[in-house]
């Protein structure tokens, strides 16, 4: 599932090459991209018809195009969404046409600054949507997300926390939210609503980077540990954006089509059998959540039984 650096070279794309347009005309190609849209496909072609997008912001993973009546166009690419756009109209003629490519399954023809454009939603595994939806202030009055200074969230994204990326986080407010439970790390890492934007992937490097092992418990970290843990999550995500994000496969492009090529540089993820790079230990894959955990058995030690039943103990 494309995480914060996937999503926000999305966003930039968009940024660069949508704002300012008009959205002409709305074809909904397969009526499971709006499920998640009040009203349905065709009260969400009448939302977007005649709007024009004025900005491309992105909370987490969250990603949504502002648009000039004070709604917003939410876009959740699920585990193979796709935003693409291309000059002109779409390859296989006008909006109304069958769509381009057989995962396309909604087009918006645009008429931009530059002359008309197509953004299409090609999405092959068809778990992401998209969403006309109103916006709600931020409870912290700063702005929603990066891309506008607007203090406003959609209305699906108001539970969603604050990235590490984003300057309005206040680091040391969720370090102590993080040693406060008693939950695994890595299950904090990835819930969106204490931290947003880590998924799997950029979760087991950070652990790698931190020399924390997934089922380390919070409450167990002290205040310098847990800093450079989301340091390092800040650090490799960081990295990544300017790789412009991972990539596995045809799946994870940005508006051009255009893959990403941080997956060479991943230290543990996806590289059971193969040697750390910092150590030479052979890294190892553990389930997890339905997934999968990589980390190095010597950088990362999994907190013995004998040491969490003794801290249970003297905290009980």
């Amino acid at each position: 599932m494309p995480e914060l650096p996937e999503v926000e070279t999305v966003r930039d794309g968009l940024a660069r090459h949508v704002l300012g347009s008009t959205v002409r005309t709305v074809t909904v190609h397969r009526d499971s991209a709006v499920r998640r849209h009040d009203g349905g496909p065709r009260d969400f072609s009448d939302r977007l018809r005649g709007r024009v997008i004025t900005a491309a912001v992105r909370r987490g993973k969250f990603l949504w195009l502002l648009l000039d009546d004070d709604s917003a166009l939410m876009a959740h690419l699920g585990m193979s969404g796709q935003l693409l756009v291309a000059q002109g109209e779409s390859v296989a003629g006008p909006p109304t046409a069958p769509a381009p490519h057989r995962h396309t399954r909604a087009t918006l023809a645009l008429e931009g600054p530059g002359g008309p454009l197509t953004l299409s939603f090609v999405d092959q595994r068809t778990f992401g949507h998209l969403a006309v939806t109103e916006l709600v202030p931020t409870a912290d009055g700063a702005p929603g997300g990066r891309g506008s200074p607007l203090a406003a969230v959609p209305v699906p994204v108001g539970h969603i926390a604050r990235d590490l990326l984003d300057p309005a986080l206040d680091r040391e407010l969720l370090v102590g939210r993080v040693r406060r439970t008693g939950r695994e790390v890595k299950r904090v890492l990835l819930d969106q609503t204490v931290v947003s934007g880590i998924g799997n992937i950029y979760a087991d490097e950070a652990l790698w980077r931190a020399g924390l092992h997934f089922t380390r418990p919070c409450d167990r970290l002290s205040r310098p540990r847990a800093h450079s843990l989301l340091r390092a999550a800040h650090e490799v995500m960081s990295e990544a954006l300017l790789a412009g994000g991972t990539s596995f496969d045809a799946l994870y492009v940005n508006v051009n089509g255009a893959s990403g090529y941080f997956d060479r540089s991943l230290a543990v993820y996806g590289q059971a059998g193969r040697p750390c790079p910092r150590c030479g230990a052979t890294v190892v894959r553990d389930p997890f959540m339905n997934r999968s955990s990589f980390t190095c058995p010597r950088c990362q030690r999994r907190p013995s039984a004998e040491r969490l039943s003794r801290r249970a103990r003297t905290t009980a």
